[in-house]
């Protein structure tokens, strides 16, 4: 595929998916504004809200001014009526992470990762900064730069992560000039230390996957068992049906949020939903919560069962660094027993065991990073006041998790060193070896017979 094509092929998809995520907020509104008002309010101030609603979804900051009158009828100090909301709605977010991503790995697999993901950026900007203008809604201003910048970014994310894992896959074949400097660094450093990178990469993000992976089985469970309480919620609201529809999307826009909230639970620090609120395993303690149905849900265990669930992480730990250093090793003798000059040099056992060691620690640094970002991008304010912090505080997150994850899977490691080094069924053979006598261990006895 061509360079040119390449770029018109992002650059179309970048927009549909802007479109998508747009649609998405305008279709209930739209619904509002027909049934509700009869058509007779003004279409624009509905498009605006729409607009401010792709653009909070992808991490754009509003400053809001409330109407003294409103803000009176609401209970809001006067002193309070202007604040910030700074809270990102993920399920737009995970769109446009999601484009960047399938750009990136078709740019990828076309030659031109850089091109393709560069240009669905640019028109991502682009849509957020006509967004940005054309949202007139009264009393609410978006950053107009993080409406070009902040979307954009989160292609570029998507669409790094698409490439790197497109380049991984096709290898050689899918080098372009930026890959080929990469993958021209990766070749220069030490097999050994490749090797350990490799490990504590996939073993930290296979960690942190299955973390939230838990975490949003956590949510289905919970949604499931206060289903009685979100309904009454619901219908304690009173919304009609095309409000009821704007306040269905509004909340499943939150859901990857909730996931990451359950996330941070589960590594121990817990989310707030307010100022001097803690949701924890250790215990619950609310005040006043945002009056969304879903937030029905929120866990109230006791304190020892909820510490039950720190075994979680400790366990995907183990087991992403037992597996996952296992295959990357049998990978590397597969490697080196066709091509007896790749085998590594001989190691001490205390060098082998500290790479081992450093190479779970490092894991658990990564699934800490990844589940630190996650905790950061779905936390924000969502109003004034104690309203002002909502969600995890990022570092806690990231900390726990790092050790929750890195020490279980530095032992996970050296377990998987010392089963690979259990003598095998041809009396200590090397399983990954090949059965094969190589010219070394030959005999120069053996070497005439075996040339005859």
């Amino acid at each position: 595929m061509s360079r040119s094509t390449t770029i018109l092929l992002a650059a179309l998809e970048a927009f549909v998916v802007a479109a998508v995520g747009i649609g998405l907020a305008v279709v209930p509104l739209a619904l509002v504004w027909a049934i509700s008002t009869g058509m007779a309010a003004d279409p624009l101030d509905y498009w605006g809200a729409a607009a401010l609603a792709w653009l909070v979804g992808n991490g754009v900051d509003l400053a809001v001014v409330l109407d003294p009158v409103l803000a009176a009828s609401l209970g809001v100090a006067a002193d309070a009526a202007a604040f910030d909301v700074t809270i990102a709605l993920l399920g737009f977010s995970v769109l446009t992470v999601g484009a960047g991503l399938h750009v990136g790995r078709r740019s990828a697999t076309a030659g031109h990762a850089v091109s393709g993901v560069v240009a669905a950026a640019l028109v991502t900007g682009a849509a957020g900064s006509v967004l940005a203008f054309t949202a007139g809604v009264p009393g609410v201003v978006p950053s107009a730069w993080q409406a070009a910048v902040v979307p954009a970014l989160l292609v570029v994310a998507g669409g790094v992560a698409g490439a790197g894992i497109e380049a991984a896959r096709l290898g050689a074949r899918g080098t372009d000039a930026t890959t080929g400097v990469v993958r021209g660094w990766l070749a220069s450093l030490d097999p050994a230390w490749r090797d350990a990178v490799r490990v504590a990469l996939r073993a930290g993000t296979a960690a942190a996957i299955g973390i939230v992976g838990a975490a949003a089985v956590a949510v289905a469970v919970a949604l499931a068992v206060d289903y009685a309480t979100v309904a009454g919620l619901w219908q304690s609201l009173g919304a009609d049906v095309p409000g009821g529809i704007a306040l269905a999307i509004g909340q499943l826009a939150l859901l990857p949020n909730l996931v990451a909230w359950a996330a941070s639970w589960i590594v121990g620090p817990g989310f707030a939903l307010g100022a001097g609120t803690s949701v924890s395993p250790g215990g619950t303690l609310l005040g006043p919560v945002p009056g969304l149905p879903v937030l029905g849900a929120v866990p109230k265990l006791d304190p020892g069962l909820g510490y039950l669930a720190l075994l979680v992480p400790v366990l995907l730990g183990f087991a992403a660094g037992y597996f996952v250093h296992r295959s990357v090793d049998a990978r590397r003798r597969r490697r080196a027993s066709g091509r007896p000059e790749q085998r590594p040099a001989p190691r001490s056992a205390l060098w082998t065991g500290a790479v081992t060691v450093g190479e779970g620690l490092a894991a658990g640094i990564v699934a800490g990073v990844l589940l630190g970002v996650l905790a950061w991008w779905s936390a924000g304010a969502v109003g004034p006041g104690r309203l002002a912090e909502v969600g995890p505080d990022w570092w806690p997150v990231a900390l726990a998790t790092a050790a929750l994850v890195g020490v279980p899977a530095a032992l996970g490691a050296v377990a998987a060193v010392v089963a690979g080094a259990r003598p095998g069924p041809e009396g200590g053979r090397d399983p990954g070896a090949s059965a094969r006598p190589t010219p070394s261990d030959l005999s120069a006895t053996d070497v005439i017979r075996t040339t005859e």
